[in-house]
């Protein structure tokens, strides 16, 4: 096992539940074995985390920004190396960077470093979310209404062309700015479907879940909500099995009884998973940045435009998982899942959001009191403790 090294001492969560006594054997960037530490060979580099916990990387779907960038300011390739490396001080160790409704211009610019990010394996990075601009202006939230507009033949064009271009590709839309086919054109293509910011009724959000799309973006928050006589989006993603649902759990985007009744009547198999949605703020003591043009202000941990419309979060993907564990009252194990094997389901990615042998060895060393050690992408130290020399990395 030339080059493999084992974490060694602590307990390991492997997404079903606590392993006691257990060695996490790391090579080539994948876990090769998970063994009682006593089986291990005497010739494998150990390393001692001294009693803490091992767990799956958290996986971000939806990330605006971070350590001072802004996507849709800068759409280049060091923007992207900037939002994964800051996002990875918080346990994020992949992420789709989120381009929200722009100009074209901003979109392509964007997808071509998002080609650049996937093709040098940027650290954290996992693929694109392009959020707009085919959604409700009913239904807008943030994004800037004169850049909304449908979904049309030459864009249709231009997301099939670069589809798997650029890794995991995931896109919101509205059902008032597209049609059925164009989500199956791009199902087929490879994208998966989000169905977000929209005003529309249940009974034409229903074929677009026939089309294929399969997910819900940041539930509740730009969307039609559920009424005694009408579902509306909140009511679908709920009541249907086949549509997964990101929740931004800061405690302003939803309150957090919304939250708890939203997890108990989530129906299977697609679940409810953590999102960031998390803007330029992240990692920084900025207290405001420019979005469209529009300013947005960071106070008492939201962002907001002037009028105050909430304007993404300021909260990272492990302040996310303490929310849910500690005002939801969600066992750690639950919370866990939310923000790493929930959000792989989601997005179709099999390599990660579990510790099993043969995945990535996207992971993380977190003391009992869920402060961060330590972030391991692709068996690299992205982030804190490097238990191999005893040096920050």
């Amino acid at each position: 096992m030339s080059g493999s090294f084992a974490l060694c001492g602590g307990r390991v969560f492997d997404g079903v539940g606590f392993l006691e006594g257990q060695a996490l054997v790391v090579s080539n960037g994948r876990i090769e074995a998970i063994v009682a530490q006593a089986d291990l060979s005497p010739s494998i580099e150990r390393r001692d985390v001294a009693g803490s916990l091992l767990v799956p990387g958290f996986i971000d779907l939806q990330v605006n920004g971070g350590g001072g960038v802004l996507l849709n300011n800068q759409p280049d390739l060091d923007g992207i190396r900037t939002i994964c490396s800051a996002h990875a001080a918080y346990g994020t160790t992949a992420l789709l960077p989120t381009v929200i409704t722009d100009t074209a211009e901003i979109r392509a610019r964007a997808v071509e470093a998002g080609i650049a990010a996937y093709s040098q394996k940027v650290p954290g990075y996992l693929g694109l979310h392009l959020e707009g601009p085919h959604l409700s202006v009913a239904r807008k939230g943030t994004h800037d209404p004169s850049l909304i507009r449908p979904l049309e033949q030459p864009d249709l064009s231009f997301l099939v062309e670069h589809a798997g271009r650029f890794g995991e590709a995931l896109i919101t839309l509205a059902p008032e700015s597209v049609s059925p086919g164009y989500v199956t054109a791009l199902v087929e293509a490879g994208y998966v479907v989000s169905l977000g910011h929209t005003n529309a009724k249940a009974r034409d959000i229903l074929p677009y879940v026939s089309a294929g799309a399969s997910m819900a973006t940041h539930l509740f928050n730009a969307m039609s909500q559920m009424e005694n006589r009408e579902p509306g989006l909140v009511g679908v993603a709920l009541a249907n099995g086949r549509l997964s649902c990101g929740l931004i759990a800061d405690g302003f985007h939803v309150d957090p009884m919304v939250m708890q009744v939203a997890l108990a009547a989530k129906k299977g198999p697609a679940r409810i998973f953590l999102v960031t949605d998390a803007m330029s703020t992240i990692g920084t003591d900025e207290q405001g940045f420019l979005l469209n043009g529009r300013e947005v202000f960071r106070r008492g941990g939201r962002l907001t435009l002037a009028d105050g419309t909430l304007a993404g979060a300021d909260i990272d993907m492990l302040s996310c998982v303490r929310f849910v564990h500690e005002h939801l009252g969600l066992s750690l194990a639950d919370a866990l899942n939310m923000a790493s094997l929930y959000p792989a389901e989601a997005i179709g990615c099999a390599t990660k959001g579990t510790l099993a042998v043969g995945m990535d060895a996207d992971l993380l060393v977190l003391q009992e009191d869920l402060t961060l050690r330590a972030t391991f992408i692709g068996g690299k130290c992205a982030y804190g403790e490097d238990f191999a020399k005893g040096v920050a990395a």
